[in-house]
């Protein structure tokens, strides 16, 4: 599985990107100079009309900077989760804003810590008059200040479906939350009886939530690759110049097995988060599978080798001064997101008519 010559490109042009830019003041630059937000939007729509390949490049430079945009949340949970619902007119109407990054979308859809949809307790209640009244309680929402774009999955007499709900509606209260994470923004939106309007069809939000969350564990995951790797290269430049014992650290038998080690998970990740891309760009049947492995095996990897990388670098490793210890956080708070590790490899188990003990 190799990426093409244009996606190493786009890698070279992210990187110098987000290497100029720091944090929140990259967004500009790199919606209008690269379009980075539109990369999986169809032309039509104002986007690059490109594949889960595109965005795993994108991904995994922002997770190498541990960068705070909204890429995830908009660029790919509300742009997957509006295609999904196949709803032309709201794909009009709000993918050429998203693609642009003139607007940033949010997609509200976890509850008591759950993302599977049976946990899903918002209630959607049709007006007489026309319309729907939601009503519920959304956690872990990825969060962007300016949201324009609020979609919600609620629960009607037909079923889990998807709405757009304007964000500065009468009945809608978004609660920050502080994370561990301070590199990644989360919400809470609390919703009493805000309008909403259907998107799609009604009581296919279910299959539609199934879909996004399998893209959503594919980007992830290229974002943990990043990440990893990247605390791998600052790794080896440290073990290389820091110096015990009257010789680098590096040198030591010990040292050169955990790094040998972390190496190897770094590689088997990035072949799962490549995996679960090209089969979201060219067999969707096996998505499934592909994004549980890749979400599985990509937490785990990036977990140790977060932590391998404060363990080597001693004492600065925890100190504000340095960056692991945000790599570190990031790491325990991707894993969680979209579900824990066990919980996809137990999705995978019930895939493949395993049962798990």
């Amino acid at each position: 599985m190799r990426l093409t010559q244009e996606q190493d490109e786009l890698r070279s042009a992210l990187r110098s990107l987000l290497t100029r830019h720091q944090r929140h003041a990259a967004w500009a630059p790199l919606t209008t100079q690269i379009g980075a937000a539109g990369l999986a939007v169809p032309e039509e729509y104002g986007g690059a009309g490109g594949g889960a390949r595109d965005v795993h490049v994108l991904m995994e430079e922002l997770g190498r900077s541990l960068s705070p945009l909204p890429c995830l949340g908009s660029s790919v949970l509300t742009v997957g989760a509006l295609l999904a619902s196949g709803d032309k007119e709201a794909c009009g109407r709000l993918l050429p804003g998203l693609a642009e990054g003139s607007s940033v979308g949010t997609l509200a859809w976890a509850e008591r810590g759950s993302w599977d949809q049976e946990a899903i307790r918002a209630e959607a209640l049709a007006r007489p008059g026309g319309g729907w009244l939601i009503t519920g309680t959304k956690e872990y929402v990825l969060d962007w200040s300016g949201v324009a774009v609020l979609l919600v999955a609620a629960r009607t007499a037909d079923g889990v479906s998807l709405f757009e709900v304007a964000p500065d509606a009468p009945g809608v209260r978004r609660e920050p939350v502080v994370t561990m994470d301070e590199t990644r923004g989360q919400a809470r939106w609390m919703l009493d009886g805000a309008e909403g309007r259907l998107l799609g069809v009604n009581g296919e939000g279910g299959r539609c939530l199934e879909h996004v969350r399998d893209l959503a564990c594919t980007a992830l995951a290229a974002e943990q690759v990043g990440a990893a790797g990247h605390c791998l290269e600052l790794t080896v430049e440290y073990t290389r110049n820091r110096v015990q014992f009257g010789r680098p650290i590096g040198s030591f038998q010990a040292v050169k097995h955990r790094l040998a080690d972390a190496y190897v998970l770094v590689e088997s990740a990035r072949s799962a988060a490549l995996g679960a891309a090209f089969a979201a760009d060219r067999d969707p049947g096996a998505l499934p599978r592909a994004a549980a492995v890749a979400k599985s095996v990509c937490s785990e990897a990036f977990s140790a080798v977060a932590g391998e990388m404060i363990q080597l670098h001693g004492g600065i490793g925890i100190t504000w001064e340095h960056d692991a210890h945000r790599y570190f956080k990031r790491a325990h708070g991707a894993g969680e997101l979209f579900g824990p590790a066990a919980h996809h490899r137990a999705r995978l188990a019930a895939g493949l008519g395993l049962t798990t003990h």
